[in-house]
């Protein structure tokens, strides 16, 4: 569709921003520069929304969700704008520890402007920053959503599902869009390396089988909630050495939904579970102990229970994010090991 017809769609609040953007000073203007070589080729990408080309080297990069604005951190790039924690920040600052300790290292002149999307994305934000590019591998836009931003710069977006892209593949789009490609191939050879590492020092972890429960109401437990094996907590479990149970992957086998819900009366069909990981605290332990039925499930029988505090950065330890993996893996790998310690 000519560009002239998708500015005629939009609402009135959509043109205001494209207005915006289109004031944006040169990108000698910044301070805050994209990677790759000044011999740019386009790069096009397609993804779940579309097909991106970007013309000509980003010079501002932004980005959108959770935790993409973490490969050009890692590749030395700060984003001109990035979402604020809404997650694990211990200090409402909108930064989680991670992010702060690189923003630190590579101190930059201006520092990142934070987003709020406690309502969904701020595009009148994100224009403001006069971006070049938008990254969101690893994201839930919406077509709505992608169109809108689609007329500040070229968005990447996720390359299946929403929610969906392991922490790999969000290197790899994220990367390529600042024609840093090469550079991301590192990065994610570089966290091979350290997760096999740390992983080698916890030899009692190896081929546990581990689901996640998942927004688990002490109030309420008639039923359990665990996520499938499409989420990528649990992806993240193959890269540290556990094991799918069967139940969780015959249950996976048939959905293509992160997460599944049953009836507590069916908890003996995760006897096959050695290790239990979720969210909660020392009260979530106790009443999965006094509950009748789900006592019963030997991972909770023995305390092989690894509760992450969600209100914490260790509580974003099971989502796996290019920064967070160094910082946080160490801690996980522990839990897990302490876990498997009490499995029989």
């Amino acid at each position: 569709m000519p560009r002239v017809s998708r500015l005629a769609a939009l609402p009135t609040a959509a043109l205001l921003i494209v207005g915006i953007a289109a004031c944006s000073s040169s990108p000698s203007d910044s301070g805050q520069e994209g990677g790759g070589s000044d011999d740019w080729a386009a790069i096009t990408i397609e993804h779940a929304l579309g097909t991106t080309t970007i013309e000509s080297k980003p010079e501002r990069v932004a980005t959108v969700n959770w935790a993409n604005h973490e490969v050009p951190l890692a590749l030395g790039v700060v984003p001109v704008g990035m979402a604020a924690a809404n997650f694990g920040d211990d200090n409402d600052d909108g930064i989680l520890p991670w992010v702060e300790e690189k923003l630190d290292e590579l101190a930059p002149d201006e520092q990142p402007v934070l987003f709020d999307e406690t309502d969904g994305i701020d595009f009148e934000a994100v224009a403001d920053t006069q971006p070049d590019v938008i990254l969101a591998a690893y994201s839930g836009l919406t077509q709505e959503d992608y169109d809108t931003l689609s007329e500040i710069a070229p968005v990447v977006a996720y390359p299946e599902t929403a929610w969906g892209t392991p922490w790999r593949e969000m290197i790899e789009l994220n990367s390529q869009a600042i024609g840093m490609a090469d550079e991301g191939t590192e990065l994610i050879a570089d966290l091979e390396q350290q997760i096999d590492e740390s992983v080698a020092e916890y030899p009692q972890i190896k081929d546990k089988a581990t689901m996640f429960l998942t927004h688990v109401d002490t109030t309420d437990l008639s039923e359990v909630s665990f996520y499938t094996t499409h989420d990528t907590r649990t992806l993240f479990f193959e890269d540290i050495g556990l094991k799918t149970p069967e139940s969780i992957a015959t249950a996976s086998a048939e959905t293509d939904r992160f997460a599944l819900t049953r009836s507590a009366e069916q908890a003996d069909a995760f006897n096959d579970v050695d290790i239990i990981v979720t969210y909660g605290g020392d009260e979530l332990v106790s009443v999965l102990n006094d509950d009748p039925l789900l006592s019963q499930m030997p991972a909770v029988e023995n305390g092989s229970v690894v509760n992450l505090p969600g209100d914490s950065p260790l509580g974003t330890a099971a989502n796996p994010t290019p920064l967070s993996i160094a910082w946080i893996l160490e801690d996980y790998l522990s839990l897990l090991a302490s876990a498997a310690d009490e499995a029989q």
